[in-house]
């Protein structure tokens, strides 16, 4: 427990935070990715190459340092961490490995002067009182993994029952239990982790669940990464017969229950989770607004199947948007999603639950725009694939 000296001593380093926390962060991720062979499966390089890895956690030890006193104002980013903990199997051993880099990362970055023995045991205390927490959260979820019908808890076996190619870029993996067991229901929105074996090494990586809960199986669709090892792999290796080690679904980015209309808005790839949200709504009744940008048809995945959609269900809008249309593409907007389309194809009364994912730009960009066509912030809803980040348009 935190004493009151030890909470003042975090709270002074705030201003440290604010202004060195990413230099801190990636040094700290430098350490432990390096050194600690049981940390390595857990993290994504790409995300570490591209800083936004660094970025997020530094975030969020700043928050964690500004709400030292009330962590109840962290609000959702402790859901958000333990929903991508659980989806790649974080366990109560994997925290001392990261205490003990973070600390010595705040030691050997601050510098002695700055970072005292004081300093260091307040700092560990705090990691401690955050690790137990989130230990705790993550047990519960495994607990309820486990004992729900179909659950498991760890590594379970699947095999590829059918490999299907959607675009250009995203092929979509059908996934069946080898057991012939039951698998676990999933919401709308959730995503699993996958473990493979790639060139000696662990890998782990999480991937939305593309298709409504039927409790035989999944599918997952993924997009080719250029940097992608995981993704390429998937592509280029992976075949029907082939078994992969899956971890039970997670997450809370999830339908808000009730009656109001539904805005589904996609750009690419984050068209996966939009699926299984989509088939849920309309089993429901409820109005949908499918709105998805991609650069052109020949990367528009689920174009076929949205249409079928469309034909079966009355209460579903679907409209398509092509930043970089090809001849002989037919979209309802060329270039980018902006006010004036979103104005004409959102309801006239903006009282939607508006789900938007895909690139971190384009996000930024309809936050903005949903906001500025007056759809109440308390109902507009992201997620984003890789660590979480502040979205500025």
């Amino acid at each position: 427990m935190l004493s009151s000296t030890q909470r003042d001593l975090i709270k002074a380093t705030i201003p440290l935070l604010e202004t060195g926390g990413e230099a801190l962060t990636k040094h700290f991720y430098g350490l432990m990715l390096t050194e600690s062979d049981a940390a390595r499966p857990l993290f994504n390089p790409v995300h570490q190459l591209s800083g936004d890895q660094p970025r997020a956690l530094a975030n969020a030890v700043l928050m964690y340092a500004k709400n030292i006193d009330r962590l109840e104002a962290l609000g959702p980013l402790v859901g958000q961490i333990v929903a991508k903990h659980v989806a790649l199997q974080v366990l109560p051993e994997h925290y001392p490995i990261v205490g003990h880099y973070l600390l010595r990362a705040i030691r050997e970055v601050l510098g002695p002067e700055v970072a005292t023995d004081e300093i260091i045991d307040a700092w560990g205390t705090a990691y401690q009182m955050l690790a137990d927490l989130l230990i705790g959260a993550e047990e519960s979820a495994y607990a309820a993994n486990e004992s729900a019908p179909g659950g498991w808890r760890g590594a379970r076996s699947f095999r590829v029952a059918d490999k299907v190619r959607e675009s250009a870029e995203i092929t979509s993996f059908h996934l069946l239990p080898v057991d012939g067991a039951t698998v676990v229901d999933f919401q709308p929105g959730q995503y699993i982790g996958l473990k493979l074996q790639l060139d000696g090494q662990e890998v782990r990586r999480n991937y939305s669940l593309s298709r409504a809960a039927d409790g035989r199986g999944y599918r997952i669709s993924v997009k080719r990464e250029d940097m992608g090892k995981v993704s390429n792999h998937l592509h280029d290796k992976v075949q029907v017969g082939d078994t992969l080690e899956l971890f039970a679904p997670a997450g809370d980015f999830t339908l808000v229950a009730g009656e109001r209309p539904i805005a589904l808005i996609s750009g690419g790839v984050g068209i996966t989770p939009t699926l299984p949200m989509l088939e849920h709504a309309l089993a429901s009744g409820r109005q949908v607004h499918f709105i998805h940008c991609a650069r052109n048809g020949q990367v528009h995945a689920f174009r076929d199947f949205i249409a079928d959609k469309q034909k079966q269900h009355p209460q579903l809008r679907s409209y398509t948007c092509y930043s970089d249309a090809l001849p002989g593409d037919k979209a309802d907007a060329d270039g980018l999603l902006s006010r004036e389309l979103l104005e004409q194809w959102l309801p006239a009364e903006r009282d939607v639950e508006a789900y938007f994912l895909g690139p971190k730009p384009f996000m930024a960009q309809v936050k903005k725009l949903l906001r500025d066509v007056g759809v109440p912030e308390t109902q507009s809803h992201y997620e984003f694939f890789g660590p979480a980040a502040a979205l500025e348009a």
